[in-house]
């Protein structure tokens, strides 16, 4: 019999409309969380992305491939190198480690390492340099404008001041009296630098490739950035300042560098995903806790 209000009612009295609600609450299942195993390929794909654009704008890892730079750098050495300031207009200043371009077939002779699936991997993100990739590492000892000088076997000359360079390898002098290239005096014009190795008697740098087409100079468009960390082996990890002598007075003004990043792009990378991560759980878990209500 139907109540006398109008509105039908089930057998037991509950109203099709009460009915219908309490059928969806019990039917509906809670949004479960992924688990972090099905997350972990996401996540790999997204440090990996984030790696590559680090890598390619902020900072890469290169390996030392001589001695030249002896005993700032051995050889199998990984530097991690600042790409960021030069896309603010950073000028590479005196005494600071830098890597750069072959300008004009420096490293002419040297063979192209071989490498395996793994170690171009590994190249793509940053982890190992590219075997593609013509690239040096040197100390700055001029800029734009600069007047270095050799006579002898030392010191360097820069501007007329004399460098302490504690930093050269033990046993050699500043300047080189036995070969032709270690005694000079050049001018460095506006947009390059004058580079040379620690290892002042095993080095091929500005000093022996003034035949080229920019008499030995580099151009400031050809440096990738600074070296700022030896980050591998971990036994010789530590930072590249620059050395106190090339803060003397009247040496010249140099406009200081922004600030470096010192963090390798995967480690970057993967600390961007880790809030990601986090937030994703969380989001599960609200969602999850508003379908069991």
């Amino acid at each position: 019999m139907n109540s006398a209000n109008g509105s039908a009612a089930d057998g037991d009295g509950t109203p099709p409309e009460s009915r219908s609600h309490g059928g969806d609450e019990a039917g509906r299942r809670p949004n479960k969380p992924r688990s972090f195993w099905k997350e972990l390929p996401i996540l790999v794909g997204i440090a990996l992305v984030l790696a590559l654009l680090i890598k390619t704008f902020l900072v890469q890892a290169f390996s030392i491939p001589s001695d030249s730079m002896q005993n700032t750098l051995q050889q199998g050495d990984r530097v991690l190198v600042d790409k960021l300031t030069p896309w603010f207009g950073s000028q590479p200043e005196r005494g600071e480690v830098v890597v750069f371009h072959d300008p004009d077939q420096w490293l002419r002779g040297e063979p192209t390492p071989e490498q395996n699936v793994i170690q171009k991997g590994l190249s793509w993100i940053g982890l190992m340099p590219s075997a593609e990739e013509k690239d040096l590492i040197k100390r700055v000892i001029g800029v734009g404008g600069d007047t270095v000088e050799c006579k002898n076997d030392g010191p360097l000359m820069v501007n007329g001041k004399a460098l302490n360079e504690p930093f050269v390898y033990p046993g050699n002098t500043p300047c080189s009296v036995d070969d032709e290239g270690g005694q000079f005096k050049v001018k460095v014009p506006k947009g390059y630098i004058w580079v040379m190795g620690d290892h002042r008697q095993n080095s091929r740098d500005s000093r022996y490739n003034q035949d080229d087409k920019h008499h030995g100079m580099v151009p400031v468009k050809d440096v990738v950035g600074r070296a700022i960390v030896k980050a591998w082996p971990i036994n010789r990890w530590g930072t590249l300042p620059i050395p106190d002598t090339f803060d003397q007075p009247g040496l010249g003004d140099q406009a200081s560098a922004a600030a470096s990043l010192p963090y390798a792009p995967p480690a970057a990378a993967f600390a961007g995903v880790v809030p990601l991560a986090v937030w994703r759980r969380r989001r599960s878990r609200v969602t999850a806790g508003e379908g069991a209500k």
